[in-house]
């Protein structure tokens, strides 16, 4: 993630070197195309930060699933031979 980070960091900074490039004479204009490009830019790390957060959340469900799906069977065991300890003690009617 902190690779991520750095690389939109290192692609705002060029494309701020860019805007500078196409206007070097109008500091309004090249102060508006920095907004753009740091909007842009913005936009672009809440996206991977999102999917990173996805990502992340999806590992640790199937880690969980993982870990647990034994002790879940085991508990699943138990409750059927309870179950069936219970139906053999209820009487016929």
């Amino acid at each position: 993630m902190k690779a991520s980070l750095l690389f939109l960091l290192a692609c705002t900074a060029v494309l701020a070197v860019g805007a500078r490039a196409d206007t070097p004479e109008e500091p309004k204009a090249l102060v508006q195309k920095v907004q753009e490009l740091a909007q842009k830019a913005t936009a672009m790390a809440k996206d991977a930060f999102s999917r990173v957060r996805e990502s992340e959340a999806a590992q640790q469900a199937r880690q969980w699933l993982s870990d647990n799906a034994e002790l879940a069977k085991q508990r699943l065991m138990w409750l059927k031979e309870k179950l069936a300890e219970l139906w053999k003690k209820t009487p016929a009617p």
